[in-house]
This record gives C-alpha cells, sequence and structure tokens, in this order.
C-alpha cells in the first residue's frame, strides 16, 4: 500500500514523547516544548490530557485531510462538553472517549458521518471502508510492537485509512517511531491480535 495522503499527527505534541511517557508516566508531558501548540491553558492541563486523547488525534488527522487544523486540546474540551469525556473532578481522572456523544459532536459540530461499530470482524474493515473513508478502530496500544503478543484488546484508538482482505494501513497516535506513527501496514491476521472488535465510522 502506498502512503495514505492523510497528515500525521500524535496524541503528543512532541511526537517523539512516547518512550518517556511509557517510562515515567503522564508526567513526561511536563517537559513537552511543544506543549502549547495543544491548546492547553498550562502545561499540567496539556499532560493530564494528552494521555487520554488519542480519538481526538483521530478526529484532528480526519479533519486536517480536508485542510482545517484543529489544535487538539480545543477538540476535547468541545467533545467534552457533548460528553464525549467525563471528567472527575475530584480525582481529576479522564473517562473516554465515549463514542455516542463523540458520533454527536462530529456532526453537529462539523458534519461528519460518523457512526458506532460493535462486532466488527477484522476481515469486515475493507468493506466498512468501502463506505465510509476511515475508521477509527479500538485496539490495544502495544500495537506499536506488533511482534508483541498484547495482554488485552482494545483501550486505544488508531485511525485506519485503508483495507485489503490481506493488509491494514493506519495512524497510530502514540507510535513510538516513525515505522510505528504514520501509514503502518499490518496483515490483518497481525491487527487482529490487538483489535477489540469496535470502533467509529467516519465519513469525511
Amino acid at each position: 500500500m502506498q502512503e495514505s495522503g492523510v497528515p500525521y499527527f500524535s496524541q503528543w505534541e512532541t511526537p517523539g514523547m512516547t518512550l518517556p511517557v511509557l517510562a515515567e508516566g503522564w508526567q513526561a508531558l511536563l517537559s513537552d516544548p511543544l506543549w502549547r501548540q495543544s491548546g492547553a491553558g498550562t502545561v499540567e492541563e496539556y499532560a493530564r490530557w494528552a494521555v487520554n486523547v488519542c480519538g481526538m488525534a483521530c478526529l484532528k488527522m480526519i479533519l486536517a485531510a480536508r485542510g482545517e487544523i484543529h489544535p487538539t486540546l480545543e477538540l476535547a474540551r468541545v467533545c467534552t462538553a457533548y460528553g464525549g469525556y467525563v471528567v472527575n473532578e475530584i480525582d481529576a481522572s479522564i473517562k473516554g472517549l465515549i463514542y455516542a456523544p463523540f458520533v454527536s459532536f462530529a456532526a453537529e459540530h462539523f458534519g461528519l458521518g460518523a457512526e458506532t461499530m460493535t462486532g466488527v470482524e477484522t476481515s469486515a474493515i475493507p468493506d466498512l471502508l468501502s463506505k465510509r473513508r476511515f475508521f477509527i478502530a479500538s485496539v490495544h496500544s502495544a500495537i506499536r510492537w506488533p511482534q508483541r503478543k498484547p495482554p488485552s484488546k482494545g483501550g486505544h484508538l488508531v485511525l485506519v485509512t485503508a483495507a485489503s482482505q490481506q493488509t491494514i494501513r493506519f495512524h497510530n497516535p502514540s507510535g513510538h517511531d516513525k515505522a510505528s506513527q504514520a501509514d503502518v501496514t499490518l496483515p490483518l491476521a497481525v491487527f487482529d491480535r490487538f483489535f477489540a472488535n469496535r470502533g467509529i465510522s467516519v465519513d469525511a
């Protein structure tokens, strides 16, 4: 498969922050020199949110493909107003992305046709992409190391841009190097080990 032509964005403003985050946790993001580009008011707000915005990074890439660039945390704020994220003010934890409110947000705010999909077989993704341009897929974040066996499926979102009966291509917002970030191509059988059989189909 050739390159998708879809712009790539990490969920971190500095795409190389993945390994520090894996080693140190979200606090590593307090040293991200580009944090202001996220639209956050403070570096603390950025660090708290960035570990939760893989879905907003996927949306940012979809919107960039049609020529619009939106700061990731600005997207997250509006999505939160729709119920796409739930913030616990007591312990500052963030729950999301919640699919149904996201679908409403994407439709009302950006005119995107989107649909929550569950029970999706990996083999059905090529057909999904023939109907809508993108599929935001729930996978385990360990997909950045496809040779490894993930402990579970789901919990992280990637933007699928193409699929055939043999291979699948996607942008991973938390890839740790160029090979695991943009236009990652894997055999469908490998992707299946990480895929939770759910996601959001989106038509830009």
